[in-house]
């Protein structure tokens, strides 16, 4: 973590023709350099290595596939520890060829078993077919409604037949939800020339056309004549149904299902086999496949910043823009000769710094442990190049704020404890690569909550809270028998009173203050409210004091490193007087009301509300004041305050328009754009030394002349400034108040759902007691994690993100610069990751 963003450079890349691809290859291991597009007015599709690119997207559509072939088969696809690297350009050929022989020889398994697999299905749906309507035939005459078939012994045939009719019969499977429309139907149809019979299969099949398992139905249509079956058929067809060829007596019957069985199995055997073949070929591509996905998206990424260099006049040498640390200059020549050496190029690669008046990138180096807090001040903005970080600070500030509203022994040991679990298997979960949205915000902020946990360990000892108990451990500074000793008390006050005061200037009563947050015997006392209540407010006030000042301290540096020493005497110094004479002087008067009172004087102890007030309305003559010369040291502090908004207000803009209108001469009005620009955009300003007379000339002839003044603009941007400031003083110092607030909220919570819950199963004093005392604990503990924890927690969370949002930043962070984004291999997304497949 460091104090300011890294110092950047732009750079020239020279990549020889040849070794580029290695070069940039070399570059995306090491993740040092942010490319710039040289060619922003060519589409996508009229680069130069466009169709690389397209090969390259033609493997992941081959890798695809393979990958979903893999998870169907339910095989894991094992994971390198170390990440291959691109290959080099005259093996893309072959891996695209491994790839294309493999998906041809994967689809045509997959056909051949799909294939196999229809054909067993239709045997299957046709063996149970026989076998159900087997029962139909047996089970009674399916002739009696129809007209009579006795054979005439003259011509030898029935009535029917010599009507030119004929019984036919159509036999298939629908599926269930379809039986009732189907029969409905026929019956419209036919005119009630058919006879359907059908039954259930007891098993679930696989739907022929859809592939979902469902429950089918066999059916058994009995008709006369063509016409009425020609009718059928199409009513069949309209319901997708899968019609079978239905035998005409038993003997046909059994030789039909007898060689259906001998088919189904020999397809289950010759399916096994396929299905063992194609999990081979699978077993075999999973040892590779992640391999070839990491190389093909390295060979993609690689060739679209091949598409962002432009090349010179000779069509020899690849020309790249990019934006580089000043401290990373030496490797990124390292991987420029290994590139070049990889790619043996007859001349090396290099860079050439070049000179850039565009603000470059802000990089903010981080760690696992400072990328959380690094995170939570980058969602308010990335930070202008070179300002000033919050992030270290916020390292200790932001969780030391959230335990304050959230201070409890009890919650921030178990918080701590589930952070620490968190970072002891971070290594296990980083593997497991969980899509859970939830779990992995949790997990990646891991360092940030066991930092909140440690400290609402502290602040839990301060205020002396264990799930709304207090711990004694080293002893009450109070003593209650001191007051039957002096005869303050007797048992007949005791008899006689429900509350009882006790007076710390009785002797021996009040032996002290207790070594280490507050005093346990505060929890039994009725007023525990009201102290605590007038203990954390003035608590917040001073803290949200200490944290504004500490953020406008921060803002000098911002002004000396961006050579702005006038903002240090016309904005930072006006600032400072503001804040620290009305509520430094505030937070003064707190400390001194707590040191100069005593025990024995607490009754005329004066009110710092009231003399906060009367600071304002110059009045409280009569009051007793809080110390000797109190009226004399107001009113110059109230002066002071108020003679700092003027200057606040017109120093500044006078100043600039002084700084141009002063001289006539170039050399002024140079002074005044340096002045100006860096006063509208705190970035990156080139030092200038004083010109010398002689060299003067040369120099003004290199710049341009400055910009046309707009005295009203600049006042207007200082005026919104200086009342965003004093309004915001005083705001800001009330909003810091909601540490106080959720504070009390947490302690009253915590309160409640101890009395309401736990002394329930403490108030059964019998054998069942020990038994109730169970479920109770168990829903204790969960209304615990769910409504303290978690609830209390992401609320204290919330509040913590606004006061260092709102309240510390914007006195010295702008937060408007653009986040430095180097081509790193480790940083490219992948598609088969976010769709679960590796």
């Amino acid at each position: 973590m460091v104090f300011r963003s890294e110092e950047m450079c732009l750079a020239q890349l020279f990549l020889q023709s040849g070794s580029e691809y290695d070069c940039i290859s070399e570059l995306g291991e090491l993740g040092l350099v942010e490319f710039r597009d040289l060619n922003p007015s060519v589409s996508s599709f009229q680069r130069r290595f466009v169709s690389e690119i397209k090969r390259c997207e033609e493997m992941e559509r081959i890798l695809g596939y393979l990958l979903r072939e893999i998870h169907k088969a339910r095989i894991a696809v094992p994971e390198e520890d170390e990440s291959p690297l691109a290959p080099p350009p005259r093996q893309v050929l072959e891996i695209m060829e491994q790839l294309q022989r493999l998906e041809m020889e994967l689809s045509e398994v997959a056909k051949n078993k799909e294939k196999l697999q229809r054909n067993l299905l239709e045997l299957t749906e046709y063996t149970h077919m026989l076998k159900i309507t087997q029962t139909f035939i047996h089970s009674r005459s399916r002739y009696e409604e129809f007209p009579t078939m006795e054979t005439d012994s003259a011509g030898g045939c029935t009535g029917m037949q010599r009507l030119g009719a004929k019984l036919g019969f159509i036999s298939g499977l629908i599926q269930r939800v379809k039986v009732e429309a189907f029969e409905r139907m026929l019956w419209r149809v036919c005119k009630g020339y058919t006879i359907l019979s059908y039954a259930e299969v007891d098993e679930s099949l696989t739907d022929l056309d859809t592939g979902e398992i469902g429950k089918s139905v066999v059916f058994l249509i009995s008709f006369w004549g063509d016409q009425i079956g020609q009718k059928v058929q199409k009513i069949c067809d309209c319901y997708h149904c899968h019609l079978y060829p239905h035998p005409e007596n038993d003997e046909e019957r059994a030789d039909v299902l007898d060689s259906l069985r001998t088919r189904i199995q020999d397809l289950n055997n010759v399916l096994h086999r396929t299905e063992d073949y194609l999990r081979q070929v699978l077993q075999k591509a999973s040892e590779s496949a992640f391999s070839w996905v990491v190389q093909v998206k390295k060979m993609k990424a690689i060739y679209h910043i091949l598409n962002l260099c432009s090349f010179d006049v000779t069509n020899k040498c690849l020309i790249a823009e990019v934006w580089c640390p000043i401290s990373d200059l030496a490797k990124l020549r390292g991987a420029l000769e290994e590139g070049s050496r990889k790619g043996d190029a007859t001349v090396p690669s290099f860079v050439n710094r070049i000179p850039c008046t565009d603000t470059p990138p802000t990089l903010l180096r981080s760690n696992k442990f400072t990328s959380g807090f690094q995170s939570i001040v980058e969602a308010y903005g990335v930070g202008d190049y070179r300002e000033v970080s919050p992030a270290p600070y916020t390292i200790i500030t932001f969780p030391f704020l959230f335990a304050v509203m959230f201070g409890d022994l009890g919650h921030g040991i178990v918080m701590s404890l589930f952070a620490l679990w968190m970072v002891l298997t971070e290594k296990k979960q980083n593997k497991k690569r969980s899509n859970n949205e939830i779990w992995t915000t949790f997990f990646n902020g891991r360092y940030i909550i066991l930092m909140m946990g440690l400290f609402s360990v502290y602040t839990g000892l301060i205020y002396n809270d264990c799930f709304s108990k207090s711990l004694n451990i080293f002893g009450s500074g109070w003593s209650i028998k001191a007051m039957f000793t002096n005869q303050q008390w007797t048992n007949k006050t005791l008899q006689n009173n429900a509350l009882l005061t006790m007076d710390p200037n009785v002797s021996g009563v009040f032996n002290g203050p207790y070594p280490f947050g507050i005093d346990p015997i505060w929890n039994m006392a009725v007023n525990r409210l009201s102290f605590l209540n007038s203990y954390k407010m003035k608590m917040s006030v001073i803290v949200g004091v200490i944290h504004m000042s500490f953020g406008v301290v921060l803002s000098v540096f911002n002004h000396l490193h961006f050579k702005q020493k006038f903002n240090v005497y016309l904005l930072f110094l006006p600032e400072l007087l503001f804040l620290l004479c009305l509520f430094g002087y505030l937070v003064f008067m707190i400390f001194y009301k707590w040191l100069a009172f005593s025990a024995r004087e607490s009754n005329r102890a004066p009110s710092i509300l009231i003399h906060f007030i009367n600071m304002f309305i110059m009045q409280g003559k009569d009051i007793t004041p809080l110390y000797p010369g109190q009226t004399g040291l107001q009113i110059f502090l109230l002066l002071v305050a108020m003679l700092s908004v003027p200057v606040l207000l017109l120093g500044k803009p006078l100043y600039l328009y002084w700084l141009y209108r002063g001289g006539k001469g170039l050399r002024r009005r140079r002074g005044y754009e340096r002045v100006r620009r860096a006063s509208e955009d705190n970035s990156i300003t080139p030092s200038y030394d004083d010109d010398e007379e002689e060299g003067f000339d040369e120099v003004s002839n290199r710049e341009p002349l400055p910009k046309q003044f707009d005295f009203a603009d600049v006042c207007l941007h200082q005026a919104i400034h200086t009342i965003e400031f004093c309004l915001g003083c005083i705001s800001n110092t009330a909003s810091y108040l909601r540490l106080w607030a959720l504070s009390l909220a947490h302690a009253q919570l915590s309160e409640v759902l101890w009395a309401m819950v736990m002394r329930l199963g403490f108030k059964i004093t019998t054998k069942v007691g020990v038994v109730f005392l169970v479920p109770v604990f168990g829903l204790f503990a969960t209304l615990t994690v769910s409504i303290l924890l978690v609830m209390e927690g992401l609320s204290a969370f919330l509040h913590a993100l606004r006061l260092h949002w709102v309240e510390f930043q914007n006195k010295f962070y702008h937060g408007t610069g653009v986040k430095f984004v180097p081509f790193d291999f480790s940083l490219l997304p992948s598609v088969f990751e976010q769709e679960g497949l590796l």
